[in-house]
């Protein structure tokens, strides 16, 4: 595992919208592939070598993190905010943010509500509001944070947080986990097939999507664009194991690759479960099973396009996501990674016409 790699993608700015960075830190990991970007922000990695009869399988991830944007600029130079995506509340004041002014120049703020040296026992106890969160990046008027500092409104904000990597217990911190580390796992798949591309019996096609945290935006246009025949989703997923007992949990660190049953947004293809379960069982990959009240990944668009996509989701158990700061073990990005260089390995003919259910008649 590349864990440089995954560090200054974890690192790079990408509120949802605003991936540039995100896309240029991706390339350059990407040697000896054929890439093109869309309008979107939409990157798609190829091996050279296309051969347009093989079957396509895409490899989904998305670039985007959840961040802010830059809603308006008070008269004593705070600025209010609006959420690209849906960060937990509690979690947002009293934590550093960078803002990307359109000169490009990233400008350091806290954010913060009302202090409780100015609060009453009753606004101590009200439900917070994003209405009443600010941004201080230290100026005193609107005209020093517009004209010093460079602020308009319109600018993405994101976590300031940096990468790091505890060798000793295989951890890796940092934010973004989802889901900068689905993208590290495309990257790692394309580059174990490459060596035996010409055995494989699918083209295999890399689409990092832009805006999946505003509505999964980005994968109604790669699906559209790849047009694939089967996916693998790879996501950054929330941990689940502080939350529930042993019994109950379905996404504990160090427990393996996630295998996602269904969400808000799909109901997997039980043929693609069934071999990913198999492959599991055989080769010795950890994994774990999930099935999941809440939430939605790029399946919910990429599943429904064409002629329905059966689409696998494999999830890396990431504490805290949606918030600044993120666990994730290096052993669960593992299993990820070779479950899916497994199953695009072993699939043939037959395989891809049951997964595509052609013989169920």
């Amino acid at each position: 595992m590349n864990v440089k790699m995954f560090g200054e993608i974890c690192d790079a700015f990408g509120p949802s919208g605003f991936e540039e960075d995100v896309i240029r830190t991706v390339a350059k990991y990407c040697k000896g592939l054929e890439l093109e970007n869309d309008a979107m922000n939409n990157l798609y990695a190829r091996m050279p070598g296309e051969d347009p009869e093989k079957p396509v399988v895409m490899l989904d991830a998305h670039t985007d993190e959840c961040g802010f944007m830059v809603q308006g600029i008070m008269e004593n130079g705070l600025l209010s905010l609006i959420m690209l995506g849906g960060m937990d509340l509690p979690s947002i004041p009293a934590h550093t943010l960078l803002v990307r002014t359109r000169a490009g120049k990233l400008v350091k703020g806290i954010t913060t509500s009302r202090p409780v040296h100015f609060m009453t026992d009753k606004e101590k106890s009200a439900p917070l509001d994003i209405r009443e969160m600010f941004l201080d990046v230290g100026a005193c008027s609107k005209k020093e944070a517009m004209e010093s500092f460079g602020i308009n409104i319109g600018d993405p904000a994101a976590p300031e947080v940096a990468f790091e990597y505890d060798e000793e217990h295989g951890l890796c911190f940092g934010k973004a986990f989802d889901n900068r580390m689905g993208c590290a796992c495309i990257i790692h798949t394309l580059k174990a097939l490459q060596a035996v591309k010409d055995d494989l019996a699918v083209e295999v096609v890399g689409a990092f999507a832009s805006q999946e945290e505003v509505g999964m935006r980005g994968a109604t246009v790669t699906s559209a664009q790849v047009q694939p025949d089967l996916a693998i989703v790879f996501e950054g997923s929330p941990a689940d194991d502080f939350y529930y007992s042993p019994e109950k949990s379905q996404g504990g660190m160090h427990k393996g690759v996630q295998i996602r049953c269904m969400d808000k947004s799909y109901i997997t293809n039980p043929a693609f479960l069934e071999y990913a379960h198999e492959l599991g069982d055989t080769m010795g990959i950890t994994y774990q099973d999930a099935v999941r009240r809440g939430g939605s990944t790029n399946a919910g668009k990429i599943s429904l396009a064409g002629k329905a996509v059966p689409t696998l989701v494999l999830g890396i158990p990431s504490r805290y996501v949606h918030s600044h700061y993120n666990f994730c073990a290096i052993e669960d990005v593992e299993s990820t990674v070779r479950m899916a260089v497994e199953v695009i390995k072993g699939l043939n003919e037959e395989r891809i016409k049951h997964l595509m259910h052609q013989d169920i008649l």
